[in-house]
């Protein structure tokens, strides 16, 4: 019986029903099959933090979703391939990479020795380590400017082979002795699908440092900030900081802009993002970046902004018909779905638009669920004070008695 009573609680005040949420938007369809919408900021302003009380409806019927965050994901194949007959030809260093235990790979990434280097790396591809005729796979840049703490990479981009065995002639100053080893992997790239966030934006010099003063949109997560450097500004490599309003570390990183030419060859390199946790901020959060500029001038910057992770909502929609999406209910849980838990993402699946945010007309808000006390403290009070009345007059008749 009190698992029933139960129950019948949770139904009544636990669940959701249209008359709980404030706010309703129209979900147009395209057609049937897997659809998905884009949480927006108008979302992200009235729903709860964590979106649990986001719900679709088709008329009174509840429809589940998946809520997706739009990272960036990958499938790899990683394995470590043996070098073999490492030699020098023709003044050049040449070797061998037995692939045969990748099916399929798509680069390779070296362990050099050396260091303070640039170098031309040419790959070729056979099933006969001893064959004739060698299929050109392309050419890469290797570097290592650790000297002038600019970073390096060892890693060969190539097409999509299947060949047993690469054969890569590096010129410049790799030896044979210094290549180590290599590892390759086959990798499916999904790159991660980024939103604008809104926000107010101060600038400061601060002795050596660059202050930026973010005043990010009410409630909405963020999760990138991305600068705009000037064409103008010559190569650069600055660290900076991201902290909070209270001064809360909230990541680190680097941007930087390297286009140069060492030893014959050309190096570009360039990265004006950094991502970082924003560590639960609160409504109308506070996002500081500082770039440290250490000795050298401030980087000539055309602009700033904030960026978060885009979250889709993804659904099924057995015909073209009017969906509708709520949300606005503090005390609604996020639900359990089967359809969350088997999701798997459609490669047709088709984008559907939200309309204006309105009022909900049936919003009548949740029952107050609050103890008769808390709901009642004024006849709590009377009580209490007529109570302290009654025996502060029994007592003074005993007195007199």
């Amino acid at each position: 019986m009190r698992n029933i009573l139960w129950l019948v609680a949770f139904v009544l005040l636990g669940g959701p029903s249209l008359s709980y949420f404030q706010y309703q938007r129209p979900v147009q369809l395209t057609g049937a099959g897997q659809h998905y919408f884009a949480v927006d900021e108008l979302i992200w302003k009235h729903a709860r933090s964590d979106l649990g009380d986001l719900r679709i409806y088709a008329g009174e019927m509840e429809s589940p979703y998946a809520l997706v965050v739009e990272r960036a994901s990958r499938e790899r194949e990683r394995a470590d391939v043996p070098v073999l007959q490492q030699s020098t030809i023709a003044g050049k260093t040449q070797f061998l990479i037995d692939m045969s235990r990748l099916a399929e790979y798509d680069r390779v990434d070296l362990k050099l020795a050396t260091k303070n280097f640039v170098a031309h790396a040419r790959v070729e591809g056979q099933d006969d380590p001893h064959g004739r005729h060698w299929a050109a796979l392309g050419d890469s840049i290797l570097y290592d400017l650790s000297k002038e703490n600019l970073g390096g990479n060892h890693t060969m981009r190539l097409p999509r082979a299947t060949f047993k065995y690469l054969r890569v002639t590096i010129d410049g100053a790799v030896k044979p002795e210094d290549v180590q080893g290599a590892t390759s992997e086959m990798r499916e790239d999904q790159p991660a699908l980024w939103r604008e966030v809104s926000s107010t934006l101060r600038q400061e010099q601060k002795g050596k440092d660059t202050v930026f003063a973010f005043d990010a949109a009410e409630n909405v997560p963020v999760e990138r900030v991305m600068f705009v450097v000037e064409p103008t500004q010559p190569n650069f490599r600055r660290e900076l900081e991201i902290q909070n309003e209270k001064g809360t570390w909230l990541g680190s990183g680097e941007i930087n802009r390297i286009h140069m030419v060492r030893g014959g060859q050309k190096i570009d390199s360039e990265d004006q993002n950094v991502d970082f946790s924003d560590g639960g901020q609160e409504r109308g959060s506070k996002i500081k970046v500082i770039i440290h500029n250490g000795d050298d001038p401030p980087l000539k910057l055309a602009g700033a902004r904030l960026q978060q992770l885009e979250r889709r909502l993804y659904f099924d929609a057995p015909a073209p018909d009017q969906l509708t999406l709520y949300y606005g209910d503090e005390k609604l849980g996020p639900p359990v779905y089967d359809y969350a838990k088997l999701f798997q993402r459609a490669k047709a699946a088709a984008a559907a638009q939200l309309g204006p945010e309105t009022s909900n007309p049936v919003y009548t808000g949740r029952p107050d669920d609050r103890p008769w006390s808390e709901r009642h403290p004024m006849v709590l009070w009377i009580a209490i004070i007529a109570a302290v009345a009654v025996l502060s007059g029994v007592a003074l008749r005993s007195l007199r008695t």
